[in-house]
């Protein structure tokens, strides 16, 4: 297992200052936010010092019932090779539904989203991770995501379905202790238990980030500070595995340097703790105990850095951009992983010697991917088309995942697109929501950004003169006349382009 140590997540946004923060190991970027004939001079400075650069992707959904998309995982693999990565890492989850196998509209959803603890689901998964481990030229991680609501019917705790999926695939596992304590705040699942049921073994790296509490609802907005329940799931797991490399997550309203620095010092005095103390026993995670565990001991010790203040940082999205151009089946215990899991071809070859893990790895079927697929098109349509919720979700937990999409969405096409901020003023966030509460997701947050002007146009608003100007900048054509936008209009309410 490749040795990292302790890392940042690079954005170009603090470029800068991850070049000057000391004790920095290593970084890790979003994949869908680099070119690989292109990369950003930073990064390149970074590389020439012999610093690690990890790409992280978010937008392959393998736990989508659709089996990878072949031109997203050899982007992630030209990716890989350009930054020499010993790895490549990407999430449990599923980004977008519908299609040829449900026969529905397609849907994006435009983030990360939980799929069902099922065997079905697992079976789908585990195809669709040895896809993608022939695809790429560096082994495979997969990290837990981080829920604000639960399917119903699950028929594995999160630990468990690790295991297995680490069991039948050999993948490695990149473990977000901060996912597992929105996990924890949300959906009452032990943080303790999940780790004491996972191959440590596996673990190629662990995220730490922070977040707030809104609405009795734990959000994971990666530029909180960490709390001391986050900081304590790492020193519960730290105790148990020498975690090979931990990487501070931070993706927006960044904070000064010295507020990072002190943040990687908490990390680092956090493991180093850990690593001191003996290997824990499988206990409820105790929220009250928290703030005088190991994860508050580090704090203070970051806080001394910047002179005992707070570290008071702003909620942000998870997908950064730049501006808009103008023109076993489960075993009583979890089995340890092996040393070097394979990848790409490596894997092909050891599925071929029919090794007892591999037989348990037959393909999915196409009715599980199909149960699989009507399942998440119902949970996608809800939460981004305005259709009912399914049976057996808690609806107020839906809703609120369903306002947190449509907020994502507002932040990032103002990110990619800050002219429209600027002309539609205050008047932007409620536009945009309102829009969103009838329109899914396109393909891209500059589609996106397209169609919700598109639709402002319909609405002959009085900024119609600038909506036009930035309209046309952009597309190289003129708006639809008064019968052309009728005609759009129509299509879109039925669900066409």
């Amino acid at each position: 297992m490749t040795e990292l140590g302790i890392g940042i997540g690079w954005r170009p946004e603090i470029a800068d200052a991850v070049e000057e923060l000391p004790g920095v190991d290593w970084v890790e970027v979003v994949a869908e936010n680099v070119c690989a004939g292109h990369l950003p001079d930073s990064l390149a400075r970074l590389r020439a010092r012999g610093v690690t650069v990890v790409p992280h992707g978010v937008s392959l959904g393998l736990g989508g019932a659709d089996r990878p998309d072949p031109e997203r995982l050899a982007a992630l693999a030209e990716k890989a090779e350009a930054l020499g990565a010993p790895l490549v890492t990407e999430h449990i989850a599923f980004v977008r539904a519908g299609g040829p196998l449900t026969a529905s509209p397609r849907l994006e959803a435009g983030h990360l989203l939980p799929v069902p603890r099922t065997r079905d689901a697992l079976d789908v998964l585990c195809e669709n991770v040895r896809i993608a481990q022939e695809s790429l030229p560096v082994p495979l991680a997969l990290e837990n995501i981080a829920a604000l609501f639960s399917w119903p019917g699950e028929e594995l705790s999160e630990g468990r379905f690790l295991a297995e999926l680490v069991e039948r695939t050999g993948v490695r596992l990149l473990v977000d202790v901060a996912n597992l304590h929105t996990n924890h705040r949300n959906r009452g699942e032990d943080p303790a238990r999940a780790l004491a049921e996972l191959p440590v073994e596996a673990i190629a790296y662990v995220h730490v980030a922070g977040g707030v509490e809104r609405d009795g609802v734990w959000h994971d907005t990666h530029a909180h500070p960490v709390p001391p329940a986050v900081l304590d799931i790492l020193a519960d797991l730290a105790g148990r595995v020498a975690p090979p490399g931990v990487l501070l997550e931070r993706d927006d309203r960044f904070p000064p340097a010295a507020e990072l620095a002190a943040e990687l010092t908490a990390i680092r005095a956090t493991v180093t703790a850990a690593r001191r103390r003996p290997a824990p026993a499988a206990a409820p995670h105790d929220r009250s105990a928290s703030r005088h565990g190991a994860g508050a001991a580090a704090l203070r010790a970051g806080r001394a850095l910047t002179g005992g203040g707070p570290l008071l940082i702003g909620a942000g999205a998870r997908v950064s951009g730049g501006l808009m151009p103008a023109g076993a089946r489960t075993a009583a215990a979890a089995p340890p992983a092996p040393a070097q899991a394979p990848s790409g071809r490596a894997a092909a070859e050891n599925a071929a010697e029919g090794t007892p893990e591999d037989t348990a790895s037959s393909p999915a079927g196409d009715e599980a991917r199909q149960r699989v697929g009507v399942g998440q098109v119902a949970v996608l349509s809800a939460l981004v088309a305005g259709t009912p919720v399914p049976e057996g979700f808690d609806v107020r937990r839906m809703r609120v995942q369903s306002r947190a999409l449509a907020g994502k969405r507002a932040s990032v096409v103002a990110r990619i697109a800050p002219e429209l901020p600027e002309i539609l003023g205050a008047g932007f966030r409620p536009a945009f929501l309102a829009y969103a509460r009838t329109r899914p997701m396109p393909g891209s947050y500059r589609r996106d950004a397209l169609d919700f002007v598109e639709s402002l146009l319909l609405d002959e608003r009085p900024e119609r003169r600038e909506l036009t100007r930035w309209w046309r900048e952009r597309t190289d054509s003129r708006p639809a006349g008064l019968a052309g936008r009728v005609a759009r209009a129509a299509r879109l309410a039925f669900g066409g382009r």
